[in-house]
């Protein structure tokens, strides 16, 4: 079975379109294609209790963000801010790029 390929990268912004996160904004810190699922900034936060280790000592309770299923984000157009499933094409020189469906403007490589 070959890897699934996604269009969605780390550094993109995304909406959460399902699941109790409905509606937040955040940026995909990391892309587990595997487990298709990505982990985004600020969504589906959950709480890990730790014991004291040398590393930390105190232990305590320690945020962090858990990976939610690729299909519940959608890929914000950063020309309308608006959330849009995303295509590829093809140029003439054979460069690809993703296209926004809504807008049909191009969407950029993140940094």
């Amino acid at each position: 079975m070959s890897r699934p390929k996604f269009k969605i990268m780390k550094g993109d912004r995304v909406r959460v379109i399902r699941g109790n996160d409905r509606g937040l904004e955040g940026t995909v810190l990391e892309v587990l294609p595997k487990e298709q699922r990505v982990r985004v900034e600020g969504v589906n936060m959950r709480k890990r209790h730790t014991r004291p280790t040398e590393a930390n000592p105190d232990g305590g309770i320690i945020t962090f963000e858990a990976p939610i299923h690729i299909s519940n984000v959608m890929l914000v157009d950063p020309a309308t801010e608006t959330a849009s499933r995303v295509r590829m094409r093809v140029g003439a020189d054979g460069t690809k790029e993703r296209i926004a469906v809504k807008t049909g403007n191009p969407v950029p490589r993140p940094q």
